[in-house]
């Protein structure tokens, strides 16, 4: 995929200095897209053991310890909660794709500081969370191969209504 930034010289005349032109090396840091069948994950590897350590370091003062009652959304919990009147949506009850958990977490998080981390500890952050959320197991190696073939427990609360062309 690739972005494309086009303002005409007219605005920018009469809006100066409202953005700059990109080069090559910005484009490409920021243009990627992770598909729910694994299209477009990096190379990496990570395990909920070496993600426990990245999620202290960097996730848990937002999302306090193991996912629950922080000062930011819950990450753990809300199984079969949907239907309810007191629906709780979290990675592990609402989101139907491990892959997106990827692909949120490399464009967003951690919070000050996204596109800090690297792919094995956003792979681990990764496994983490699905293990803390029950979907897989602690010494489970997530990578671009395995990570698709997650299977989330609301896989098939959504409808897919995209067809690539």
């Amino acid at each position: 995929m690739l972005v494309t930034l086009v303002i005409s010289t007219a605005a920018a005349e009469e809006s100066p200095n409202l953005g700059q032109a990109l080069d090559a090396e910005t484009i490409a840091r920021v243009d990627y897209a992770v598909l729910p069948n694994g299209d477009g994950l990096p190379e990496g590897s990570g395990t909920a053991v070496s993600g426990a350590t990245v999620y202290r370091q960097n996730c848990m003062a937002c999302h306090g310890e193991g996912g629950k009652e922080g000062i930011n959304d819950r990450l753990v919990g809300g199984h079969d909660s949907l239907a309810s009147e007191r629906s709780v949506k979290t990675v592990g009850s609402f989101w139907p794709y491990a892959t997106t958990i990827f692909d949120y977490l490399r464009r967003a998080m951690p919070y000050q500081t996204p596109g800090t981390l690297s792919n094995d500890e956003l792979y681990a952050v990764t496994a983490y969370l699905l293990y803390i959320n029950g979907i897989i197991g602690e010494r489970d190696i997530i990578d671009a191969e395995s990570l698709p073939r997650v299977e989330m427990p609301n896989r098939e609360g959504f409808v897919w209504d995209y067809a690539p062309e």
